[in-house]
């Protein structure tokens, strides 16, 4: 007797995942993916080096998913960080761990994981076809646009894992939304996540500094005080630690002003030690050179004083050290959601039931990033689509009752 008959729309993590576990469960799985590859910002996400998770304690991991937090904490609850790294193992790759507690792969690499699984998917059957971008619906079958023309589909249950509105060029392009909106889903407007920021540089810091990294700083907004590094751009701000405060800086610009990224250039010294260090220093020397010999400042780090409070040089000792411990980088725009690693917004959380499945559309589920939610970079990302991957399958066995 043949199989449930699932159509997985979305060729990323969350849709591997999903036909993974519903082809293991006797599921007769049919994977359409838009692009002419699967899974491609996945692979361009390991470029630099595939983060796959991270190893905090787990009571900590489960909070930096926002408000969205209670909703996922069941999916990651049956697909933690741990369970995570024993599935890549079970592929054939190990896994280590970073000193900042981020984990990837020993090959670095998101290819070598790729294939394994992609081979694992071919031996249970799972059937993926490239080049077909769903455009909606007829009747009760989906429609997709492929290059022999118009396919209609009909499937047992359906999984959207569509993906979100970053990185179009990859596939994730949000050209879903109106198709569910024209069934009345709410479908929050899509805002970037993890991105940078634009700042007004004077010309002279821009050329001088662009690339530049700010190293050993902290940076303080309603999201907490987190301490990293940063980068500086032709445009203005970029990286880790900013991404762990776009949620916070984004909304601030929704309130009609323009929110200050609040840097501490040197949080390993407190305020009174460093205005001390900067008295005692001859005052002969050039700025520069006081700054550095008392006060341990890379000429980044004195560009950037210099560009927060023009008249930074003529403040005594004390008003400096101020500035040093909470310099603030005004903030003048938002990146576009194109080049923010993720994004924020999505079909809303009143739409889906437990079990991952749309309220008003019986028999369509959704997982991944296209559902709203978002989470900083470190392994949060991936470890929540694979987990909703896998809950959402999970929904769709309890669902239909025996799929084999």
């Amino acid at each position: 007797m043949r199989g449930k008959q699932i159509s997985i729309i979305g060729g990323g993590p969350a849709g591997l995942m999903a036909a993974e576990v519903l082809s293991s469960a006797g599921a007769e799985v049919t994977l359409y993916e838009a692009m002419p590859t699967v899974a491609r910002k996945f692979l361009m996400a390991g470029k630099s080096g595939l983060n796959i998770t991270h190893a905090e304690p787990y009571s900590e991991f489960v909070t930096r998913f926002g408000s969205a937090q209670h909703r996922l904490r069941s999916a990651l609850d049956e697909f933690t960080p741990d369970m995570l790294r024993h599935w890549t193992l079970s592929l054939g790759q190990e896994t280590f761990t970073g000193t900042s507690g981020r984990v990837f792969p020993i090959s670095m690499k998101a290819s070598p994981l790729l294939r394994a699984w992609l081979a694992r998917l071919e031996e249970q059957g799972v059937r993926i076809k490239t080049r077909h971008r769903w455009t909606g619906f007829k009747g009760g079958a989906l429609c997709f646009e492929t290059p022999l023309g118009e396919t209609l589909v009909e499937a047992d249950a359906v999984l959207l894992a569509l993906g979100g509105a970053s990185w179009p060029k990859l596939g994730s392009n949000a050209a879903w939304v109106p198709l569910l909106r024209q069934r009345s889903i709410t479908v929050n407007d899509f805002r970037p996540a993890n991105c940078g920021f634009d700042v007004n540089w004077s010309d002279y810091f821009r050329e001088r500094f662009s690339g530049v990294p700010v190293k050993s700083v902290a940076i303080t907004s309603s999201a907490g005080r987190h301490k990293g590094e940063f980068v500086i751009t032709r445009h203005g701000v970029e990286g880790s630690l900013v991404y762990a405060h776009t949620a916070a800086l984004r909304d601030a610009f929704r309130d009609a002003h323009k929110p200050a990224m609040v840097v501490d250039l040197m949080p390993g010294r407190s305020r009174q030690r460093l205005a001390q260090d900067l008295e005692r220093h001859p005052r002969k020397d050039s700025l520069s050179n006081r700054l550095r010999k008392a006060a341990g400042l890379s000429s980044v780090k004195v560009g950037l004083l210099r560009e927060c409070h023009p008249d930074f040089p003529s403040l005594d000792a004390s008003d400096m050290a101020a500035m040093i411990k909470a310099a603030p980088v005004q903030l003048s725009a938002v990146r576009p959601i194109a080049e923010a690693i993720s994004s924020a917004g999505g079909i809303d959380w009143d739409e889906i039931d437990l079990r991952w499945m749309l309220k008003h559309a019986p028999g369509i589920f959704v997982a991944g990033e296209m559902v709203d939610w978002e989470a900083p970079t470190g392994g949060y990302l991936l470890t929540a689509c694979f987990a909703m991957g896998k809950a959402a399958a999970k929904g769709m066995i309890a669902t239909l009752g025996d799929v084999g």
